[in-house]
């Protein structure tokens, strides 16, 4: 229970934390402008937005359940690690590919996850049999055309030979230097075919974000620590601000930061209990990808704190039509971290795209697997007790609009993971 409420929100300030995106954070508030317009026509309220100086921020004000709410957004932004992430040519992505399978697979991670969720790790294991395929087509591509022309020179020089020399070794040389001057190119061709192919198939995206989740074992790297504290100081800035509550979002991967950094600012004492009410949402976590890794003890440590944590209120929002996320999975029970006093946080539930969503739009949005996975985010043509911008823009704090709302009863709590230590 929160040992703080208020009746009704007036002004909210929202961070936004994006998951594993190269892309600039105004598609955030393009998404936000387009989806809240629909929603707000399917629901019946009214939702104003205005972009605020920069890319990375926009004002909302709506009028709902009988308020009037203004809302300021903050996109939390590290599209720039993404992309210096990514920064390393086919070789780095191969490399990169081998790097994270023998992580995963040397570690036992990969099977404890597997019994956890099978879509996620299927999403996991996509981008690796992906790549092989295309080195596979890239190889048999040019060993093809370099045999082929390997086999022409040697015809014609081996022609031309006859008739000037005995000697065969300068035919078996020049066809030699023809087949690898052939078969290198052309490998490397295809493969770069393939890659500029990525915004259709997306291995080498999905190969870097596995890649850099297990990058240092389960440990945030230097410069995502650095980011986290940037943000901390970002969000705690706000808490001077009059507004009646912070929101905190993290989508996808930033779950997993949107809760090291909350787990920080409670820490540091930049929670107070008369300050503005602080909330967490995520959505379609893929915390387990890292927190079951033996080196993660940091977000271990931080989600063991936010589970008992009595001035934050926490929900976590999944859907099994997901396959990009580990659907119902409470991130600190699987992750084996629940205080021994009990656990409070997070209160898990289902988007249940099931229901929510009608036949003709599941069908829209059959088999886009990313598009789904972005669905948290988007308009509902038969919401229920979730909706996202009821929640950023609406007069009710996150805790107020789900008191009472009990765990979805197909929540995964039961510990998965072979590492639950917290202490670095």
């Amino acid at each position: 229970m929160l040992t703080r409420s208020i009746s009704q929100v007036a002004r909210r300030r929202v961070f936004y934390i994006p998951g594993y995106d190269p892309n600039p954070p105004r598609r955030y508030r393009e998404l936000y402008r387009s989806e809240s317009a629909a929603q707000a026509k399917i629901s019946g309220y009214r939702i104003e937005q205005k972009p605020l100086a920069g890319e990375t921020g926009w004002l909302t004000r709506a009028k709902m359940e009988g308020g009037e709410v203004t809302t300021r957004f903050d996109v939390l932004v590290w599209d720039d690690l993404v992309r210096d992430s990514m920064r390393g040519g086919l070789a780095g992505t191969y490399l990169a590919l081998v790097k994270t399978a023998w992580t995963y697979l040397s570690t036992g991670t990969l099977k404890r996850l597997s019994w956890l969720a099978k879509a996620p790790v299927i999403a996991a294991l996509y981008p690796i049999l992906m790549l092989i395929a295309q080195a596979l087509a890239a190889l048999a591509g040019a060993i093809i055309l370099a045999s082929t022309a390997s086999w022409a020179v040697s015809v014609l020089t081996g022609a031309v030979a006859a008739l000037v020399t005995a000697t065969t070794w300068p035919v078996t040389l020049l066809s030699t230097l023809t087949y690898w001057g052939v078969f290198l190119p052309v490998f490397v061709l295809i493969l770069r075919w393939f890659k500029a192919r990525d915004n259709k198939l997306f291995a080498h995206y999905l190969m870097h974000d596995f890649a850099f989740c297990a990058s240092r074992n389960g440990a945030y790297p230097p410069p995502v620590e650095a980011r986290l504290h940037a943000f901390r100081d970002q969000i705690a800035a706000a808490m001077t601000d009059d507004v009646d509550e912070i929101l905190i979002i993290g989508h996808s991967s930033g779950a997993t930061l949107a809760v090291s950094v909350l787990a920080d600012m409670v820490r540091l004492g930049q929670t107070r209990e008369d300050g503005p009410v602080v909330s967490l949402l995520t959505l379609g976590q893929v915390i387990p990808m890292q927190s079951f890794l033996p080196k993660a003890d940091r977000i271990r440590r931080d989600l063991r704190l936010l589970s008992d944590c009595g001035l934050i209120a926490w929900v976590d929002v999944s859907a099994p039509g997901d396959g990009c996320c580990f659907a119902l999975s409470d991130p600190v029970g699987v992750s084996g971290v629940a205080p021994a006093t009990g656990q409070i946080w997070p209160l898990v539930i289902s988007a249940a795209f099931t229901k929510t969503l009608s036949p003709e739009k599941q069908a829209e949005l059959d088999k886009r697997w990313f598009r789904l996975h972005f669905q948290y985010l988007c308009a509902f043509d038969r919401p229920g007790d979730y909706d996202y911008f009821r929640i950023t823009s609406g007069p009710k704090t996150l805790a107020q609009r789900f008191r009472g709302r009990r765990p979805s009863a197909s929540r995964i709590d039961v510990r998965a993971s072979a590492f639950t230590s917290t202490i670095a």
